[in-house]
């Protein structure tokens, strides 16, 4: 009697990702020492297979902030990310695969925070379950550019009306001392910072004259790597530095820390390559009683969620740069807009991210790029 054997062979469920390249247009121009910005040039990242997930690249069409911009995000992914994503879906084994390629902190983040989202939809979770999460609202702070200084005085008592709970104002030199002898002349002691992006690594003496403005903090003063420069102008200060473009992972955290680079820590979850560095720095933090709070990098609602979300943590006890949506844009990509109620703003509830992208508004605007995924 023969045997016959039937092999059977099962096709992996196939997913698609899809990249969406497209502009929104901001609704005052934003300047900072790096330049102005009329427009956000986005990158969002979509899963569709058995959930839908998102994620968005806080890179931009120049590399101004970072080395990286969407064509080098576009690139890494293309080439090296969707292999890895093609080997594991897990967040935390797919940044530990990641580590063989060098950098590229926010395009790895965007393929991270999709792969949360997904992890949590699978789970029926959402996402500030997932990282420990706790607080229902977060305080909202407002980063102004530079602007005349009519419209600066304008705009900060605007926010104040608004209820913003913190007033954060972009410096360089040549538009340092003065502008915030004048602010506090108008407003008095209103909860006040300035940040400079880098741009007094020539100019210390100028960090040195803002100290007795009794600054919340003074941000990223000097060079993203010159802990050291940073470290002298701390120990003539009482104003607390605040790092931001320093710290891109926890190890610089520890660094500032050993150093007294600063004593405070904006941290950017792009920047620091995704949501599993971020929340090493956040216990670090915790652990060394260092305040963290949360930057923004004019995200759309997608990549807004994400920072509510880390907020919600407990080591968040100072208002970030988060807005809401109508801040920057006058239409977001999701369809129920982040909006703040007596300067503060919702944590979302809902599963993974708990937002609702607007696909049909997002593919109308947007340049496709889909990718296979076994």
């Amino acid at each position: 009697m023969k045997k016959f054997i039937l092999k059977i062979h099962i096709t992996p469920l196939m997913a698609k990702i899809f990249v969406y390249n497209l502009k929104l247009p901001l609704k005052i121009p934003f300047e900072t020492s790096f330049g102005v910005q009329n427009e956000r040039d986005v990158l969002l990242f979509r899963y569709s297979g058995d959930v839908e997930a998102w994620g968005e690249s806080v890179t931009d069409s120049y590399p101004g902030y970072s080395y990286e911009d969407n064509g080098t995000a576009l690139y890494i992914f293309r080439n090296y990310l969707l292999e890895i994503l093609s080997e594991t879906e897990d967040p935390y084994n797919f940044i530990e695969a990641s580590k063989k390629i060098k950098g590229h902190n926010m395009a790895k983040s965007a393929v991270e925070t999709m792969l949360w989202d997904l992890k949590a939809k699978r789970e029926k979770k959402g996402l500030k379950e997932l990282i420990g999460g706790k607080k229902e609202k977060i305080e909202s702070g407002i980063s102004i550019g530079i602007l005349p200084m009519e419209r600066l005085i304008s705009m900060v008592r605007n926010s104040l009306d608004k209820g913003y709970r913190r007033i954060k104002l972009k410096v360089k030199p040549g538009w340092d001392v003065d502008v915030v002898r004048t602010i506090r002349r108008e407003f008095g002691d209103i909860p006040l910072t300035v940040d400079a992006n880098q741009a007094f690594e020539k100019h210390p003496e100028l960090v040195l004259a803002l100290d007795k403005y009794e600054l919340l903090m003074i941000e990223q003063p000097m060079n993203e790597r010159n802990f050291l420069g940073h470290s002298r102008l701390q120990k003539q200060m009482s104003t607390p530095i605040c790092l931001d473009e320093s710290i891109h992972s926890v190890d610089d955290a520890q660094r500032m820390l050993e150093m007294d680079a600063g004593r405070i820590i904006n941290l950017k979850i792009g920047r620091v390559g995704g949501l599993s560095e971020s929340l090493k720095i956040i216990e670090f933090a915790g652990k060394n009683k260092i305040p963290i709070w949360c930057g923004g990098m004019l995200e759309t609602g997608i990549g807004r969620a994400l920072n509510v979300i880390v907020q919600s943590r407990e080591e968040f006890r100072m208002p970030g740069d988060t807005s809401p949506s109508d801040r920057y844009f006058e239409r977001d990509v999701i369809k129920r807009p982040f909006i703040m109620k007596n300067g503060m703003i919702d944590v979302p509830d809902g599963i993974g991210l708990g937002i609702e992208p607007d696909i049909e508004f997002i593919e109308k605007l947007s340049k496709v790029h889909e990718f296979e995924v076994v």
